[in-house]
Parts: C-alpha cells; sequence; structure tokens
C-alpha cells in the first residue's frame, strides 16, 4: 500500500511540474517568420534591383500564434502591395531596403489582418539583395555619330 502511495504522489507531482510547464510555453510569446517576399528598389522611376526579405513578426504575449500563421499569406501580400506603391528604398544603398518603414508598414497591416494588439513588433530578419552591387542608374549618353559622308559630288546648281 505505501508503494502505490507514494507512486500516486510521484505521478501527481509529474503531472504538475508538465502543467507548469506548458503554462509557462503559453505565457512565453511567441514569433513567427514570414517567407522572404521580393521587394522592389525603385530610383527615379526605374526599378534597379530587387531584394528578397524576411521577416519576423514577435506576437504580444498571451496571443495565439495559430489564427497569426494562417494569415501569413496576408502579411506577406500586404507587404509587397505596400513596397510597390511605396518602395523602400535607401538613397545610399541600392542593395537594401529601409527596416523602420518595412516594420512600420507590417505594423499597420497587421491592425486589419489579425487585430490590434496581436502584433507586439516586426523584425527584418534578413535581406538578400538580386544584385551584389546596384548602383545609380546612369543617363543614357547619346553617342554623338560623325556626319555621313558622301562619295558622290556635291552638286552645286
Amino acid at each position: 500500500m505505501r508503494v502505490g502511495w507514494a507512486a500516486w504522489v510521484m505521478m501527481v507531482s509529474l503531472l504538475a511540474s508538465a502543467g507548469a510547464a506548458r503554462a509557462a510555453d503559453e505565457a512565453k510569446p511567441s514569433s513567427l517568420q514570414l517567407n522572404a517576399v521580393a521587394l522592389p528598389v525603385v530610383v527615379d522611376g526605374q526599378l534597379v534591383n530587387y531584394v528578397f526579405v524576411t521577416v519576423k513578426l514577435d506576437l504580444a504575449l498571451g496571443a495565439d500564434a495559430q489564427p497569426v500563421r494562417n494569415k501569413e499569406a496576408f502579411f506577406r501580400d500586404a507587404l509587397v502591395r505596400a513596397g510597390h506603391r511605396s518602395p523602400f528604398t535607401l538613397a545610399a544603398d541600392y542593395t537594401k531596403l529601409d527596416p523602420g518603414r518595412i516594420r512600420a508598414a507590417v505594423l499597420n497591416a497587421a491592425v486589419g489582418i489579425v487585430g490590434p494588439g496581436v502584433v507586439a513588433n516586426v523584425e527584418v530578419v534578413k535581406q538578400v539583395s538580386e544584385r551584389r552591387s546596384a548602383q545609380r542608374p546612369r543617363q543614357s549618353a547619346v553617342v554623338a555619330q560623325p556626319p555621313a559622308t558622301s562619295r558622290e559630288p556635291e552638286l552645286i546648281p
């Protein structure tokens, strides 16, 4: 009988510790990393590069991660639309985009996608440029061609 009682006490304590660990995991904020999105780099109305951006959403404490995961495509779509409407181009570097503006665009879209207070923070995790060095597009220089020389003698009336 004493062995049975000791086993029961041990089982109850294990279940209690597992429940406490599960509660601690639920209390910990979760995050979701979105698949990479290709965003344009536009300078003076010309497309000069694409940058593939990976974004991580940090959820608020106690927010359910599954509904946010289910809306991942909506977040990527909103980011692509914002990037085409008003490109996140940096003036000094055409191989990277402005992480502050990307963050603001995603946080703004998150309110409409999953509701207010669900996404606590947005972090730009990675930026990979399609081109290694994208420079400011040069104005196409018009090459002056020498005047055509005629082999026929000039006729004077």
